[in-house]
């Protein structure tokens, strides 16, 4: 019998790979570009979301820094937050961990707390109005040199009441983990949580280095994993949460057809995978759409469904009894269902 959408979406469920620069939607983007007076090269909507017809990682990156160039106020990004928790609540998530850039800020003369404040305070907001709670994760862009990722740490340093982790995004090939292996360690004791993006593009090797040298709490898509069987032994033995990407590869064409897609087969091996939006307004969904995605593409049962909520909280970063909660919470929605 197939699993319903409500019953997905009635499910809790966390999201754990959320760059909330990437649910920039193009109707708020044109409206914060005029708010701003900065010109962008598409005279309606619809010419801009003909623009994220991309058709691989570096050209949605390079559509993904132009959009982010309308984003210059406090304001900005607050909107552009509550935007992105408003489809989350409507999906079933009750929390979330997301990731902001703020080179792709600062590089435009955008401070680093004018992003940060405008987040947070949505975020506050969203648990006030919602109840969602919320973490938020400092990414480094891997294109850039290390050096230029220190005096962003030190930055961070001074919010670590507000900005619980830091990781690693951007391009991924040419870009391997031990380029950021200094400042993750310069991370790792000033108490930060690490997580990296590994495996999307780069081979099995990226997703080792990631444990071996960044020594990460939870790696960020990982799918080229499933071509090591050691390694994916290791993942299984260690619980290193995977925060799966389903539609994002599809878009991205790590896989030419979901079907193709080796959740199940991370299920099956045992692994800690979840299912996450990763850039929704640039890859057609949020987390409710890549539950169906994969839903109807692989067959997923009732039980591997809960199966992936389940892991969305095992591999947050909540705390421990906060995670418990959040377990029975499923069981007692799916228990409605039975």
């Amino acid at each position: 019998m197939t699993v319903s959408d409500d019953f997905i979406r009635g499910l809790p469920k966390a999201e754990l790979h959320l760059h909330i620069e990437g649910s920039f939607e193009p109707e708020l983007m044109f409206e914060i570009a005029r708010r701003n007076g900065v010109e962008i090269p598409y005279a309606t909507v619809d010419d801009l979301k003909a623009a994220y017809d991309f058709a691989d990682l570096q050209e949605f990156l390079d559509l993904y820094y132009a959009g982010m160039s309308v984003l210059r106020t406090e304001r900005d990004f607050y909107d552009l937050t509550a935007a992105y928790v408003a489809r989350a609540v409507a999906d079933g998530v009750v929390h979330t961990e997301i990731f902001f850039d703020p080179q792709g800020h600062t590089v435009r003369g955008v401070a680093f707390e004018t992003a940060l404040d405008g987040i947070w305070r949505a975020l506050c907001d969203a648990e006030t109005e919602h109840g969602i709670t919320s973490r938020i994760i400092m990414c480094f862009l891997r294109h850039l040199d290390e050096d230029e990722a220190f005096p962003v740490l030190e930055q961070a340093l001074a919010h670590r009441d507000r900005i619980i982790g830091v990781g690693l995004d951007s391009s991924e090939l040419g870009n391997p983990p031990q380029k950021y292996q200094r400042v993750f360690a310069k991370a790792r004791d000033a108490g930060f949580r690490l997580v990296a993006h590994a495996g999307e593009e780069g081979p099995p090797e990226y997703v080792r280095d990631t444990l071996d040298l960044l020594q990460v709490d939870r790696v960020d898509h990982g799918n080229a994993a499933m071509a090591d069987p050691d390694l994916v032994a290791r993942l299984a033995g260690e619980k290193i949460p995977l925060t799966v990407c389903p539609l994002s590869n599809y878009r991205l064409q790590g896989v030419t057809d979901m079907s193709e897609h080796p959740l199940r087969a991370m299920l099956d091996a045992g692994l800690v995978a979840t299912v996450n939006s990763d850039d929704p307004a640039y890859f057609g969904g949020y987390v409710l759409d890549n539950y169906i995605a994969v839903r109807d593409a692989l067959g997923l049962s009732q039980e591997e469904i809960v199966t992936l909520a389940k892991n969305s909280f095992s591999g947050s970063f909540l705390d421990a009894g906060m995670k418990a909660d959040w377990l029975s919470r499923i069981d007692a929605a799916a228990g409605q269902y039975r």
